[in-house]
């Protein structure tokens, strides 16, 4: 499992980790069932607190993508299909703003966006 984390970001650290593994767990990379490394374990490749660490997994839990078993780990937790396609859509939709926006900026018309996203869509 690989997670970048900056410095430099206006993020806690914590907040990019649980980010990272969530989109791990949205993507499909990460599956149920899936053993996380130990907090410290992490922490340690990180080169951070294990208490940041913690905090990151006890978010983690808290949302429901990960399940602590006390001297096993921490594991993918079986997630609802219909809330996981929510939250993959609350993703794009967040994503989508962020383009209307930088439309808007440029004063890019919404035929020429839509264009734009009918190309990228026969790309892939």
């Amino acid at each position: 499992m690989r997670i970048l984390i900056s410095n430099s970001s206006n993020e806690p650290i914590y907040e990019q980790i649980s980010s990272q593994i969530k989109a791990m767990i949205l993507k499909g990379d990460l599956k149920e069932g899936d053993m996380l490394p130990s907090i410290r374990g992490l922490a340690k490749d990180l080169q951070i607190s294990v208490i940041t660490t913690k905090r990151a997994y006890d978010e983690l839990e808290r949302e429901g993508f990960i399940e602590s078993v006390q001297g096993k780990g921490s594991f993918v937790a079986s997630q609802n299909k219909e809330l996981m396609r929510e939250m993959k859509l609350k993703i794009i939709e967040e994503k989508l703003q962020e383009v209307v926006k930088e439309s808007n900026i440029l004063g890019l018309s919404y035929s020429e966006v839509s264009e734009m996203l009918r190309i990228l869509f026969e790309e892939v």
